[in-house]
């Protein structure tokens, strides 16, 4: 398995050195294929260098538990909960880091980290960890600060972590992760993928939601 020794110290980001990461790093390794794995360790990297360029002051531990559990709930056995696959990726890393006996404050920025990390606006008010998973995956997805990261130190991330058909394949794991619980997306960012994706799919509506409630006027 690659490690963080092998990044060039130009970028200033390591794994961090602890029984913890190292077990996440398992956990996530055996769980998911090498889109994901690959995926969530860059979210880690840009994470991290994202947080560099702000100033903000980060627990790495607790930013690379966020980054490796984000997708989790993408897995097939996840796909009959309906619930948001966010909630999914964030209850599994709960149970993790208690099953650690992680403290419940840094639990809850965990936790808080995946649930929003796609619901832009909110996360990057909020604490250096739950703000730096959504600039990692914004990074990674959508080239969100694409200029704020050096070109360096990008090509030497997608080195170690490569991204071929990085843009298909991820749109089709979003797909399939998703399609079985399309009630999930209304309010978020993935409608648009099942809209793109699924035939016959219907994206809810909020004032269709409102004008069809049982209030009486």
């Amino acid at each position: 398995m690659p490690s963080s020794a092998d990044l060039p110290a130009a970028t200033g980001v390591t794994v961090p050195d602890t029984k913890l990461a190292a077990e996440a790093t398992e956990l996530v390794r055996d769980a998911t294929d090498d889109l994901i794995y690959h995926h969530s360790r860059r979210v880690y990297f840009f994470g991290s260098l994202q947080g560099q360029n702000r100033g903000l002051s980060v627990d790495p531990e607790l930013l690379y538990v966020g980054a490796m559990f984000h997708d989790l709930g993408l897995n097939e056995e996840f796909r009959g909960s309906g619930r948001r696959f966010e909630v999914d990726s964030a209850d599994e890393a709960r149970r993790f880091l208690q099953s650690h006996g992680v403290p419940e404050d840094s639990i809850r920025r965990v936790w808080t980290a995946i649930a929003l990390h796609t619901t832009p606006g909110i996360p990057q008010f909020m604490e250096p960890e739950v703000a730096l998973v959504t600039a990692g995956v914004e990074y990674d997805v959508l080239g969100i600060g694409y200029a704020d990261i050096s070109d360096a130190d990008r090509a030497s991330i997608v080195s170690l972590h490569p991204r071929p058909d990085f843009k298909q394949r991820i749109l089709r794991a979003f797909t399939e992760g998703i399609e079985a619980k399309p009630d999930t997306t209304f309010g978020n960012v993935k409608a648009d993928v099942l809209e793109r994706y699924v035939p016959g799919f219907k994206r809810g509506n909020f004032v269709d939601t409102i004008l069809d409630s049982p209030w009486q006027e």
